[in-house]
């Protein structure tokens, strides 16, 4: 299975950008989001940004994330490796 994460992007550099989930940083590609810009939400998938997503909808991803657990590793059950 494939998934996208929603990141918010910190920093760009030409096509290069560094986005953020909570406390990571990615750099991630830009080639397939045109004018993205700080601050905005991308859904990054194998280290490129596929789509841009609006802030509350990226919110809403992410907290679902979490009550999953998928996010940052709360409220999981599985053991993180060092």
């Amino acid at each position: 299975m494939c998934l996208g994460v929603p990141m918010r992007i910190v920093e760009i550099q030409g096509v290069d950008a560094v986005a953020e989930l909570g406390n990571v940083r990615r750099r991630v590609r830009l080639d397939f989001v045109e004018d993205a810009r700080p601050g905005e939400y991308v859904i990054v998938h194998v280290g490129f940004a596929i789509e841009r997503l609006d802030e509350k909808e990226a919110l809403e991803t992410l907290s679902l994330f979490e009550a999953m657990g998928a996010a940052g590793g709360k409220g999981s059950d599985s053991e993180e490796t060092p």
